[in-house]
């Protein structure tokens, strides 16, 4: 390239003008002449640098309220001009278009736009930007020649490589912008045919035959579920359900792979008792609740879902529902605790000094805080499809929020359960949809006092919730998350003491479990849903 001012040609056109001035300022001192478009010319006219409207380039004024205002060739003719090619060069002299060195360019709001509960189709239509992907794409094409970059966090890094090469770039570096610039522009269209699918209801199918996925990096982890892996976590954009993704980290090192995974089944589970008057509390090893409980103070919650297995909560994952006071803090720091991280709707000044100074792991314990965890239910809809990944693709299902009351259970055995019974039912079974299935849960007083997860069998995973209740299992509830094929996990739950069970039902068996039952005097009901987790 040469480095001389007319072929020094820099076409800026920015919605985030976060660093602009600066980097246009730099720009100006290494001779590069400034083109630019409305709000973007006006602010560096302000800052005192001459620019040139591209309406002075293209010769038609900015039109259709700035709709029309780069898609012409004076532009587009200097962004694609292979100058290596002779014919190129003679056929933009021929009409005057002057090659374009670089191009700064960010897009309208859109995600931002439609994130709102109050946009409108207009205000959405509006912020879909045309233009600017275009140009970004054309200068991505070229990059042989031109410099496209399109994040604000670029701009220092790349102005000190023009000052180093006389307003140059390298031709890795314009390769790596290109590449940038094709994702910024494809994740921009998918968020557009996410929107607007959904808000024109242009499919009839649940899924569609082609999806496209966004997510941007929030961080890079730690490392893996194993020190030997490398990650990172990505994020949607637009997610207004209060979630582990878009949590803010308050205080403790950094994140790992499995921190990020274990905070997500920790709020997901208090999350199903976010709407109830008492305070939840739950304890999460290896995706998987150890311990969950309701109590009428956050500090009783935490204590009592402690309670139901100290020695896995030990080194575990804890999520509350409410803010965390001082005497929680005091509880969460006492004798024989440990915690990697907490996850909840806010924390005392005076909690996060004392679970920051009072232990020694307290100066590595995350800290994370989401918004209210009121009415979540009504935000879902932002999260679209839950995935799976398998290799060589994607599994793909609506997410498992379904909710039921008790209306919804139907008492299968000749004793009925008692309403504090139906009201302990309904807390095993918001707990056992996030236990990984098989998934056995035995609770007590709002409490969960035994869990069998993962087993192979289901009678296996009645045996573990056994075994872990000891004499906590007499007088409690069992909640299975699928039916019982055979009357053997029943069967070893009433030798242990539990008086009532909830379950699916649905199995060729089910009967023989429903007699068991009525010669035990144990009150079953039935829910008609399956909750698998795996």
């Amino acid at each position: 390239m040469s480095t001389s001012e007319s072929s020094l040609r820099a076409l800026l056109s920015v919605s985030d003008k976060k660093g602009l001035v600066p980097f246009a300022q730099g720009l100006h001192t290494l001779g590069y002449t400034l083109i630019s478009t409305g709000g973007t010319a006006e602010a560096l006219r302000q800052a005192g640098l001459p620019v040139i409207n591209v309406s002075d380039v293209t010769g038609f004024p900015e039109m259709l309220d700035g709709r029309v205002k780069t898609l012409h060739p004076a532009i587009h003719g200097g962004l694609l001009a292979d100058l290596n090619k002779p014919e190129h060069q003679h056929a933009i002299e021929a009409h005057g278009i002057h090659p374009i060195s670089l191009v700064c360019i960010n897009l309208y709001p859109f995600a931002a736009t439609v994130a709102r509960p109050d946009v409108t189709l207009e205000e959405a239509i509006e912020n879909i930007d045309i233009g600017g992907p275009a140009m970004i794409r054309s200068a991505a094409k070229n990059h042989a020649h031109v410099t496209v970059i399109t994040d604000p966090a670029e701009y220092e890094t790349l102005l000190q490589e023009l000052t180093a090469n006389n307003g140059t770039s390298t031709l890795q570096t314009r390769q790596r912008l290109a590449a940038q610039a094709f994702t910024h522009t494809a994740r921009y269209d998918t968020h557009i045919s996410s929107w607007l699918t959904s808000q024109f209801n242009c499919s009839n199918q649940e899924f569609p035959d082609t999806f496209t996925l966004a997510y941007a990096k929030k961080q890079n982890c730690r490392y893996g579920e194993n020190p030997h892996q490398a990650a990172a976590f990505y994020i949607a954009q637009g997610i207004t359900e209060p979630c582990a993704a878009t949590a803010r980290q308050l205080h403790g090192k950094e994140l790992s792979f499995n921190n990020f995974y274990d905070l997500n089944a920790a709020l997901e589970t208090v999350k199903e008792f976010s709407e109830k008057p008492q305070a939840a509390a739950a304890i999460i090893k290896h995706a998987n609740p150890c311990g969950a409980a309701l109590a009428d103070s956050t500090v009783e919650a935490f204590l009592k879902a402690r309670q139901g297995d100290p020695i896995s909560a030990f080194g575990g994952i804890l999520a509350l529902t409410r803010v965390v006071d001082i005497d929680t803090a005091e509880a969460i720091t006492g004798k024989n605790c440990f915690f990697e991280a907490i996850i909840s709707p806010g924390y005392s000044p005076e909690a996060i000094h004392i679970l920051t100074e009072k232990k020694a792991w307290g100066a590595n314990l995350r800290l994370l805080e989401v918004s209210s965890l009121k009415g979540w239910r009504e935000k879902t809809g932002s999260t679209g499809l839950d995935f799976k990944r398998v290799t060589g693709g994607l599994l793909a299902q609506t997410p498992d929020h379904l909710f039921i009351t008790a209306a919804d259970l139907r008492a299968v055995t000749d004793r009925s359960p008692s309403l504090e019974e139906v009201e302990e039912m309904l807390f095993a079974w918001s707990v056992v949809r996030h236990v990984k299935s098989n998934a056995i849960v035995f609770t007590r007083e709002k409490q969960v006092v035994g869990i069998g997860a993962g087993q192979m069998n289901r009678v296996q995973s009645v045996r573990l919730a056994v075994g872990q209740a000891g004499e906590g299992a007499k007088g409690a509830v069992m909640a299975s998350d699928a039916f019982f094929p055979f009357p053997d996990g029943p069967e070893a739950a009433v030798a242990a003491g539990i008086t009532s069970i909830i379950q699916p039902g649905g199995s060729k068996k089910d009967q023989e479990t429903i007699d068991l039952c009525n010669r035990h005097g144990i009150a079953m009901v039935f829910t008609g849903v399956r909750h698998f987790l795996h």
